[in-house]
């Protein structure tokens, strides 16, 4: 979330942009984030060398070796050291601008094309468009000045734009808050042995925040060699249909040291996707509150339910592209959960009576603000294809660590914790009482209430008995009142 003072920064280097004639909004985010990559990719290695120099040792595979890099354009040699983020900033404006137009810029289209990474696939097409030195200069300058530690920046920046485009919201392309996505990957705890996807992967925050975590728990099995091989290359994927997000999600994924994800074009919805049986664990936050023609869909996406609707669409897609056994945590709008249609009641029942529903966490609807105000919740669930579930977990959500308003400031109340360590600790969950904000419902409740998922529907209200006097003890007040009233009265005449 973009707020205080990154906010101004962004602000000030969107209109450096503008007044220099860059004045698409795509193309400013695009430029924004090329030149966020190369203060990443410097800031990394500096930060590998400080770490490496302790031990008296040299990094790894550096992005910036020692020695010179030729230019497949030009055919001429720059050495490594001059591409560096913090060695051209100081060099001039004249000088930095020839330096990254024709140099860096051609450096980071083609990292890692010797594999034929995800990264350099979809950089093939990227064209610099900053127009001059000044306009360069004032650019990195501001970028300098940002705080871009444990920060997924690019994504950020995208959520930012899409708000001042007044766009959000309107073709789904709103961008999961960046602490939701965390607590949706401690939830589902992915293993070193998980094959992970987002179908809808937008910024490719889920997947990145996956790999941060499986880093910070297997940094011992991925010392291996094999396994570290899996991990940059066969683990992760995600697919979407904008080329800005792919470019965006396979640097991100690159700065985690993931090389080579399975990032691809592609409409997860449609015929094209045959993914089936494939994944372990899918995060997700999929378009929702659109339509698709019957036709462009993927036939078998409707034999649970005939639907044009996106939300419902995709919660077929992950049970098909679930292997059985693989886990699913996803965001709904509220209406997935008690929608009459015969599509919402035949997705909802086949969560519960064909796949295992574990849990339905109901957000407020400020989560998403200010780039929308929709109601949502997170729905977990393990492809069983054969039934098992059980007692569904409720919880609701009141508080997420912001203000539910436009601003979103920083606020002490935050479920956020408490549901992850519930969550982790459903045992417990079975003697808490409907009255709780969290508690255990039997299958069979859900059945019986046609598979309504609602929070509300099972919570119990606490009511107070109001004890009312009687009518002729009110009416003998009103009485002595009126009587009071009308003596005072008859003094007041008495004094005109």
């Amino acid at each position: 979330m973009i707020t205080g003072e990154i906010k101004n920064q962004i602000d000030r280097i969107w209109d450096h942009f503008w007044t220099s004639g860059v004045t698409n909004p795509m193309n400013v985010l695009e430029q924004i984030t090329y030149l966020f990559f190369m203060k990443m990719l410097d800031d990394k290695q500096i930060k590998e060398e400080a770490s490496a120099a302790l031990f008296g040792n040299k990094v790894k595979n550096p992005v910036f070796p020692d020695g010179d890099w030729t230019n497949p354009e030009t055919n001429q040699k720059v050495p490594y050291n001059e591409l560096r983020w913090s060695v051209f900033k100081n060099t001039g404006s004249t000088n930095m601008f020839n330096m990254v137009r024709n140099n860096v810029f051609v450096f980071i289209k083609n990292i890692g094309t010797g594999t034929e990474s995800a990264y350099s696939r979809y950089m093939q097409n990227a064209i610099f468009l900053v127009p001059n030195d000044r306009t360069l200069q004032k650019v990195v300058d501001g970028i300098d000045a940002l705080d871009m530690n444990n920060r997924d920046t690019m994504g950020d920046v995208y959520e930012y734009i899409l708000g001042k485009m007044a766009a959000s919201g309107t073709n789904g392309q709103f961008r999961t808050p960046r602490h939701i996505i965390s607590m949706m990957v401690s939830l589902m705890k992915p293993t070193i042995e998980d094959r992970i996807c987002d179908p809808a992967m937008g910024s490719a925050g889920f997947i990145v925040e996956s790999a941060k975590q499986i880093t910070s728990h297997y940094a011992k099995e991925l010392m291996q060699p094999d396994v570290l091989k899996r991990y940059k290359n066969e683990m992760f994927t995600g697919f979407d249909t904008d080329s800005t997000m792919l470019r965006i999600g396979a640097m991100n994924m690159m700065l985690h040291s993931v090389d080579n994800p399975n990032i691809k074009w592609q409409d997860s919805l449609s015929a094209d996707n045959t993914d089936s049986g494939n994944y372990s664990l899918i995060l997700a936050n999929p378009p929702f509150s659109g339509s698709l023609d019957k036709e462009m869909v993927s036939k078998s996406l409707l034999n649970i339910a005939s639907t044009s609707k996106t939300e419902l669409l995709f919660l077929t897609l992950f049970v098909r592209m679930l292997e059985v056994g693989g886990r699913c945590a996803s965001i709904v709008p509220d209406g997935v959960l008690f929608g009459n249609s015969k599509a919402h009641k035949a997705v909802r029942k086949e969560l519960v009576d064909n796949q295992r529903l574990q849990a339905v966490i109901s957000m407020p609807s400020g989560v998403f603000k200010p780039y929308a105000g929709v109601s949502t919740a997170i729905l977990i669930f393990t492809k069983t294809n054969s039934g098992g579930t059980d007692n569904v977990w409720f919880y609701e959500m009141k508080a997420d660590g912001f203000s539910l308003d436009d601003k979103r400031n920083p606020v002490a109340e935050n479920d956020i914790p408490d549901i992850v360590a519930r969550f982790k600790n459903l045992d417990a969950e079975e003697s808490r009482t409907r009255k709780d904000q969290s508690f255990l419902v039997p299958v069979q409740e859900i059945r019986d209430n046609d598979y309504d998922l609602t929070f509300n529907k099972y919570k119990e209200i606490e009511r107070e008995k109001v004890e009312y006097e009687k009518p002729e003890v009110i009416l003998g007040r009103i009485e002595r009142l009126e009587a009071q009233i009308n003596a005072a009265m008859s003094e007041l005449k008495k004094m005109m």
